[in-house]
């Protein structure tokens, strides 16, 4: 199988050593940062507008990334107060290319036939009112916006919205304003939060869900809840 290499998923940023920046691009205020929360090393994308800075894979826009996983994670979180661009290559079985993208910036859902616009609301840490929420622009980051878990469907996707059949994943651009911890690609559905004997014990591995693995996990101190401390949202 060609995929073998791909399974039961793809840490995108390790597989490519992103750190080394030979098969992956920078541009504008990017910055590789040692969280100490997250324990490891973070990617900081930022800019006065979207556009301006960015962190690209493959390096040249003419190569792809060939990944074939139905499932794309983004571990990230949005810059407080400010908006933010995810662009997706993806190539259907036709061989035509996509854009999914998804940004703070857009106010309403947009599709071509060769680029679908998704409006992301950002959301906000449930403790109560966010201070200097109020000094934020509509749809920007809140304050006290979470490190999120988003996971995308992208076969789903395509099928939905333009009625095409999902071949890989072509490349991805994170645009400014966003932290980054990792992205990944995987046949498998992860559920945050899950143990291992969870898993076992609700069977979840028939449904195709499966534990998040170690090394995409967010941490989660002893007492505390995954759901609590991130978000984790769906496409």
């Amino acid at each position: 199988v060609p995929t073998a290499w791909q399974r039961p998923y793809l840490n995108i940023f390790k597989h490519f050593r992103v750190e080394e920046w030979k098969r992956s691009a920078k541009e504008g205020d990017v910055a590789a940062l040692t969280d100490t929360r997250l324990k490891g090393t973070i990617y900081r994308i930022r800019g006065s507008n979207p556009a301006s800075s960015y962190l690209q894979l493959p390096r040249a826009g003419t190569q792809s990334l060939g990944l074939t996983g139905r499932y794309l994670y983004l571990l990230f979180r949005p810059l407080p107060c400010k908006h933010f661009l995810v662009h997706l290559d993806v190539t259907t079985e036709e061989n035509q290319v996509v854009r999914i993208s998804f940004s703070s910036l857009f106010k309403e859902f947009k599709s071509t036939d060769t680029w679908l616009q998704f409006p992301f609301v950002c959301g906000a840490a449930r403790e109560g009112p966010a201070r200097g929420e109020e000094l934020c622009a509509t749809g920007a980051a809140p304050g006290n916006v979470r490190w999120t878990c988003l996971v995308l469907d992208l076969p789903s996707i395509l099928a939905l919205y333009l009625n095409r059949r999902y071949s890989h994943l072509r490349g991805v651009k994170l645009c400014s304003n966003l932290l980054v911890k990792n992205l990944c690609t995987s046949d498998l559905l992860f559920e945050p939060g899950v143990t291992l004997s969870e898993a076992r014990l609700r069977d979840l591995s028939c449904r195709g869900v499966a534990p998040m693995p170690r090394e995409l996990a967010f941490p989660v101190p002893k007492g505390e809840k995954w759901h609590d401390l991130y978000d984790y949202i769906r496409y």
